[in-house]
């Protein structure tokens, strides 16, 4: 049986320049051969993870379908979603679900919240009367955190952003999805409430069994909830593997300069930041290196080899690292990360 959803060696060119600027046409790869693939009868929870720009949200919208590759493919249940008929696309919306950065942004502000969460009950047909829509509805609420009666019947404005977005998780539960894609959904929420969020979607994971793709710049959110992350550098995976593996022992030159920069909290002498070691780079415009390895002329350990793209070693049992400091491991086929991922606790 195929997996629900699977990329296959994708990559996101966009262009820029040419004659309309005066000048030559310049190429930004946002993604580059990226694979990965969720298997509905074993639920994971895999963070994807980075500095801004380093192509997390290219890689979301991909997935999605809301974003065209420029070569590679994304395949629900083995087939490609830009040639999804529409029952196949119905499906495919149902199964796969997202949670975006923004939750004011996907409402309609003239609509109450009872109106944004009965539309895809009836829209995909999961209740034959308006009674059973309300359960539905009311069940979901309270699953996420919040009750019925202080929700239904308000505006989105009306809410906190903490319960417009505990809103949008309920609205994805009552699809009863098999993968959330959950883009930065803790971002724009204050502190207080990220902790409950993110313990929210876990128990999701655990208690329902859906995967959850979580993309985040934070790495400290990561460790709390995922079992798996990929370490993303301007498109490309620099490390991938077992959460707690990765972030207390990187292996990868970036993952261990991503993970330093992390400001530790003194008692009695504010926040401190690690020394990184880090190579002078005498022109930040041509700071990722295309032909290569894209972190080589950050890179304090770079090489000669690095000139030409390094494969994923399998350095260990759940661990993948695109470096050839570990060229005498061996190396993964078919550039799969599931392969490395380790499978729900039960």
């Amino acid at each position: 049986m195929p997996p629900l959803l699977e990329a296959r060696n994708i990559r996101k060119v966009y262009h820029g320049g040419g004659q309309l600027f005066g000048g030559e046409v310049s190429e930004t790869v946002a993604c580059n051969d990226f694979s990965l693939s969720i298997d509905a009868g074993n639920p994971t929870f895999t963070t994807i993870a980075g500095e801004s720009g380093s192509g997390k949200t290219t890689i979301a919208r991909m997935l999605l379908g809301v974003l065209d590759p420029s070569s590679g493919e994304v395949l629900y249940q083995g087939q490609d979603v830009r040639d999804l008929k529409k029952d196949g696309q119905q499906r495919f919306r149902q199964d796969v679900q997202a949670i975006f950065q923004d939750p004011f942004e996907v409402y309609n502000p003239f609509y109450k919240i009872d109106h944004i969460l009965t539309t895809p009950i009836y829209k995909f047909g999961l209740a034959a009367s308006k009674t059973e829509a309300y359960e539905k509805i009311q069940e979901a609420l309270r699953t996420v955190g919040l009750r019925p009666e202080e929700t239904l019947g308000r505006y989105p404005h009306q809410l906190s952003g903490g319960q417009r977005q505990r809103i949008t998780i309920a609205r994805a539960l009552l699809l009863k999805p098999k993968l959330i894609i959950a883009d930065e959904p803790v971002s724009m929420v204050d502190a207080s409430l990220r902790a409950t969020i993110l313990a929210g979607l876990h128990t999701l994971y655990q208690d329902f069994g859906i995967s959850f793709i979580y993309i985040t710049h934070d790495l400290t959110t990561a460790y709390q909830v995922s079992e798996n992350i990929i370490i993303l550098f301007h498109g490309a995976v620099a490390e991938a593997g077992n959460t707690e593996k990765v972030i207390k022992d990187p292996q990868h030159p970036y993952t261990r300069e991503l993970i330093q920069s992390i400001p530790v909290p003194v008692p009695g002498s504010g926040w401190i930041e690690e020394d990184i070691e880090e190579k002078e780079v005498e022109d930040p415009e041509a700071e990722v290196h295309t032909s290569g390895c894209r972190y080589a002329l950050r890179c304090p350990a770079a090489m000669d080899k690095c000139q030409v793209p390094p494969p994923f070693f399998r350095t260990e049992g759940e661990r993948a690292v695109s470096c050839f400091l570990y060229e005498e491991s061996p190396v993964l086929q078919g550039n799969d990360l599931h392969e490395v991922f380790r499978e729900r606790d039960r």
